[in-house]
């Protein structure tokens, strides 16, 4: 029997892969200018925090 982890490999640390990493810049980067340049309360700010969101 071949000894292989299947389609889904084992669990990883998922924070070095390259694709989290840049996730992770464009939400801090979201939040910061949404903190700055729009009032808070507005749905607009959530919206844009929501869909940058890595976790």
């Amino acid at each position: 029997m071949a000894d292989h982890a299947g389609f889904i490999p084992p669990h990883g640390n998922y924070e070095e892969l390259l694709s989290y990493q840049k996730t992770e810049v464009i939400y801090d980067i979201t939040f910061r200018f949404c903190d700055r340049f729009l009032r808070r309360g507005d749905r607009t700010v959530d919206q844009m925090v929501q869909a940058a969101r890595v976790r």
